[in-house]
């Protein structure tokens, strides 16, 4: 039976590996030995792959996982999924694709298909995963980008029936990744090069950055005007035509719009284009919770002292992911402004200091309202403070954005 590797077991490469395990006997690798460990003991960390269906795959033998480089070799299939974050200058690092292309290169000593579901600029596959490989392997592997498309904790949209995009860089290695993907994935389309699916990816979340950032300076535009900016959204989604309807919001999170958008940018200014669109989006988003602190300040004055309360930390409803939250911006402008900070989140077990596990009526002078999931009683933390403030459009009766 074909063996697959799945390096990088996040949201996007464990749900590869457990989807392909019903296809393939399926090796997950990840350097982070605590994953390791709670994958062996049937525990998934991971909203959308339930316990039952990791227990499953184990107990069929069709899936294991380790952090042993070693047990790699001898996989005819090899997906990287690894985290392309920014570094401290929000710039791309690939220093994670960088690794998992060494570790490829040091212990797969057969021929391989190497796929690239990390999320990257166009020429990442062409131009440093295959010539990373290169530099100390004499192995002809095959190579094919197909950019994840996970949206966490959708209940519509997932990986079976979510388009796909593939490409390789061998029209074999193209017809090699179709195959691999037709055993799990509904829809796949095949592109012309790797580079463009690479480049729709950034595009794909370029587009949703750039119009999460116009519904935020909608919101402002609205607030000064003393319009409702929800009232004016749903008025203008009537529309059945030329219309996508967006929410304002505290920013954005996750590991897609935050990220992708600069990842775009970056290869663009290298080619000699100046993103301005890109950039300005950017800056509108990271600047959205300043707005929100000041708008804070307007409602109990001078934040100096005061207690706040953020309640939702993670950057999307219902989903435990604090990757590039909104929340971490926020509480950073009320500490800098004085403020002492704590945080109630049902589903986040660990992120900031400052998590309360207990509400209790009047402790707060204010409780802002960062992102509400299905499992918070908001009557509940509306009565911990005086005041609220509400960046999700789901609180009633309260100042929001």
């Amino acid at each position: 039976m074909t063996k697959v590797t799945v390096i990088g077991l996040g949201y996007v490469g464990l749900g590869i590996a457990i989807n392909a395990s019903r296809h393939f006997k399926v090796l997950g690798f990840d350097l982070d030995t605590q994953k390791i460990n709670s994958l062996n003991l049937g525990k998934s960390y991971i909203e959308d792959v339930k316990n039952e269906l990791l227990v499953s795959a184990i107990n069929s033998g069709q899936f294991s996982a380790t952090a042993n480089q070693d047990m790699i070799k001898g996989s005819e299939i090899i997906v990287i999924c690894v985290p392309t974050p920014l570094d401290e200058n929000r710039l791309p690092d690939l220093s994670m694709v960088v690794r998992a292309a060494k570790i490829i290169a040091e212990n797969v000593k057969t021929p391989a298909l190497i796929i690239n579901e990390s999320t990257s600029y166009p020429g990442t596959l062409r131009n440093i995963i295959k010539e990373t490989i290169q530099l100390t392997s004499k192995i002809e592997h095959e190579y094919a980008s197909s950019p994840e498309r996970v949206d966490p904790g959708n209940s519509i949209w997932n990986l079976k029936n979510t388009p796909r995009l593939v490409s390789g860089l061998t029209p074999d290695a193209t017809k090699r990744a179709l195959d691999f993907y037709a055993t799990f994935a509904d829809n796949l389309v095949e592109v012309s090069s790797p580079e463009v699916a690479e480049t729709a990816k950034l595009f794909e979340n370029t587009f949703r950055q750039v119009n999460i950032a116009l519904v935020n300076e909608l919101a402002m535009i609205c607030d000064s005007l003393k319009i409702n900016v929800f009232d004016v959204i749903n008025a203008a989604n009537t529309k059945p035509y030329g219309f996508m309807k967006f929410n304002p919001g505290p920013g954005v999170g996750g590991h897609c719009i935050p990220v992708d958008p600069t990842y775009l940018a970056y290869i663009a200014e290298n080619a000699g284009v100046k993103a301005r669109f890109i950039d300005l989006a950017n800056q509108v988003n990271l600047d959205m919770p300043i707005y929100i602190i000041d708008r804070c300040e307007k409602l109990v004055g001078n934040l100096a002292s005061k207690k706040i309360l953020i309640a939702g930390v993670s950057y999307k409803a219902d989903i435990a992911d604090v990757r590039e939250t909104p929340a971490e911006l926020i509480r950073n402008e009320a500490l800098a402004r004085g403020a002492e900070v704590s945080w109630f989140d049902p589903i986040v077990e660990n992120w900031e200091p400052g998590k309360v596990l207990n509400l209790e009526k009047n402790s707060y002078d204010l409780v802002i309202f960062q992102t509400v999931h299905s499992t918070m009683n908001v009557e509940d933390i509306r009565k911990c403070a005086k005041f609220a403030f509400d960046c999700t459009g789901k609180v009633a009766g309260v100042e929001s954005l």
